[in-house]
C-alpha cells in the first residue's frame, strides 16, 4: 500500500512538472492573406518599443524569433514582406487547494495526530507569474496585421540566464509552430 502510494505521489509531482512547463497558444489570421508570398522580414521598432519587459529579454525574444524564422527560409531585409511585432503581458495568479481527508498532510495542525499520515485539512496557497507573449506578422505593404500568436505560461523567477533564454525559446518556439497557417486546400 505504502508502494502505491509513493508511486502515485511521484506521478503527480512529475504531473505537476510537465504541465508548469507548457505554453498553451492559440493563433489568428486574415484568411484573405496569401502567406506564400510572405519570405523577408523585419523588426517593427515602434510595437517592440512598447513592450514592457527589459531590454534583455526583447533582444531574447528577437533572437528567438530570428532563429525560428531563419529556420522557415525567411530572410531579415531592409525592404521586407511583413513587420514583426511583439506584446507582453504578465500577472500574478494565486492558487488556493483545500485540502482534507485522510493521507500524508506535511503540515502541523493540533486538533490532528500531527505531522504525518492521519486525517487533516487546510489551505494551500500559491502564486505563481502567468505571462503571454504575443507575436504579430504584419503586411508590409498594406500596412495590416495578417497573423498574430499568442503564448501564455508560467514564468520562472530564475536567476539563471539559461533557463530565462531557454523558456523564451521554448515560448517563440510553441507560438511560431502556428506560423504559417496551414489553409485548407480546395479538393477538386
Amino acid at each position: 500500500m505504502k508502494s502505491l502510494k509513493r508511486i502515485a505521489l511521484v506521478a503527480f509531482t512529475l504531473g505537476l512538472f510537465v504541465s508548469c512547463s507548457t505554453v498553451q497558444v492559440v493563433s489568428d489570421y486574415d484568411k484573405q492573406a496569401d502567406f506564400n508570398t510572405y519570405r523577408s522580414y523585419a523588426f517593427y521598432k515602434t510595437g517592440i518599443d512598447k513592450a514592457q519587459i527589459s531590454d534583455l529579454d526583447k533582444k531574447r525574444i528577437l533572437r528567438a524569433i530570428e532563429t525560428e524564422l531563419a529556420s522557415r527560409g525567411f530572410v531579415k531585409s531592409d525592404n521586407p514582406d511583413v513587420l514583426i511585432s511583439i506584446f507582453t503581458k504578465e500577472r500574478e495568479r494565486v492558487d488556493v487547494y483545500n485540502n482534507y481527508g485522510w493521507g500524508w498532510g506535511g503540515f502541523y495542525n493540533p486538533y490532528v495526530w500531527g505531522p504525518g499520515w492521519g486525517w487533516g485539512w487546510g489551505n494551500n496557497v500559491s502564486t505563481r507569474t502567468e505571462g503571454s507573449l504575443y507575436i504579430d506578422v504584419i503586411d508590409a505593404n498594406k500596412k495590416e496585421l495578417v497573423w498574430q500568436g499568442r503564448g501564455v505560461g508560467t514564468l520562472s523567477n530564475t536567476k539563471s540566464i539559461e533557463k530565462k533564454e531557454e523558456r523564451i525559446r521554448e515560448f517563440v518556439s510553441q507560438i511560431l509552430k502556428e506560423y504559417p497557417p496551414q489553409t485548407a486546400v480546395a479538393v477538386n
